[in-house]
């Protein structure tokens, strides 16, 4: 619509108010009209057109301040703490309607902070508790003359202080995520020797914590074999490798715990699209991922209740895979669970150079 009507809407507030002017001329018309007819004295039509526009305009008014109230109710007990209050009338076609819908909306992702931050304190405080109980076991019978501070028992206090460091510089990362400090070092780079880099040395790690409790999302597992398929096997890419690294790392440490004994996880890359991007699945032989689960894979401290975990592995800290969607995401591209026949099959899209 164009002209002075243009923006308008039709339960509007201001189409009120205009239909309130409108109604209340017309009623002192009307009555004005009924005076000349019947030569009513002016001051009783005076008075009549002035109750009736009053009464009118009584009603309109309630109409608009009445949710202004509820509003003005519910942003207060949601100031103080409250995110289960809710304002009524958010259905409503006029701008009151949008100002409760925007209010109730911010009230729900207040609430979904507020249920994610006790839960980020729970998760955190029942990771450390483990290594820092262990530690603290190991030197009390160290000070205590129970054991001695030989390097066996010294190399178990190590071990405990790396699980510690490691839940910490995945708090880092989780803190970089939510601050977005991190910016991108994209370049260009050799997709066959960087991912046999990276798959290499998950497996040096494996190796090197091998019978240790890993408890920071780190597998300790050397029976799952890792195989790398690239095709082009000149293939490039153009992104952060260090990101690159932690989406990577984080899709086979996640896939390794979940694999059966002696189980297989590959790393496929393939072409993208578009010039130096890049499509990478990580597959493994495991129970897989209930269809109704996929969508919560990547939330934080989601650490698969309904897929069962293997022998010699652990749920880790449920941050792994939040991470790698927060890595893909700085490049601007996509991360998600496909369909598979056997076991799960994470598909990443890497959207390459930016377009001119």
């Amino acid at each position: 619509m164009n002209g002075p009507f243009a923006g308008v809407r039709p339960f509007s507030i201001k189409t009120k108010l205009g239909t309130l002017v409108v109604v209340s001329v017309f009623i002192t018309t009307g009555l004005l009209m009924v005076a000349m007819e019947t030569e009513t004295e002016l001051r009783f039509i005076t008075v009549f057109s002035v109750i009736a526009t009053l009464l009118i305009t009584q009603f309109v008014a309630h109409s608009l301040t009445a949710p202004l109230d509820e509003m003005n109710s519910v942003a207060r007990a949601v100031s103080h703490g409250d995110y289960t209050r809710r304002v009524q009338g958010a259905d409503r076609r006029d701008e009151l309607g949008d100002v409760a819908m925007t209010i109730n909306r911010m009230a729900d992702d207040l609430e979904a902070q507020d249920q994610q931050r006790k839960e980020l304190v729970a998760n955190v405080s029942h990771e450390l508790r483990t290594p820092i109980a262990a530690l603290r076991a190991v030197l009390e019978n160290v000070v205590d003359g129970v054991s001695a501070a030989d390097p066996e028992t010294m190399r178990t206090a190590l071990k405990q202080t790396e699980r510690l460091g490691r839940l910490v510089e995945t708090l880092l990362d989780l803190s970089r995520l939510d601050n977005g400090v991190v910016p991108l070092k994209a370049r260009r780079f050799e997709v066959w020797p960087y991912l046999s880099g990276v798959l290499k040395e998950a497996n040096m790690v494996a190796s090197a914590r091998k019978g240790m409790t890993s408890g920071s999302g780190s597998h300790t597992r050397t029976d799952v074999h890792l195989h790398l398929d690239v095709s082009p096997p000149e293939l490039t890419a153009h992104a952060d490798a260090e990101r690159l690294h932690q989406v990577v790392a984080n899709l086979i440490d996640n896939a390794v715990k979940h694999s059966p004994p002696h189980g297989r996880v590959t790393v496929l890359a393939r072409r993208g699209r578009h010039p130096e991007s890049l499509d990478l699945e990580v597959l493994d032989e495991g129970p897989g991922i209930p269809e109704s689960e996929w969508h919560r894979v990547f939330e934080r401290f989601n650490r698969g209740a309904h897929v069962g975990v293997a022998p010699g592995s652990d749920g880790g800290t449920g941050l792994g895979l939040a991470i790698a969607r927060w890595a893909v995401d700085l490049h601007g591209g996509h991360i998600g669970v496909a369909e598979s026949a056997r076991g799960c099959r994470i598909q990443v899209t890497l959207p390459g150079l930016p377009e001119d």
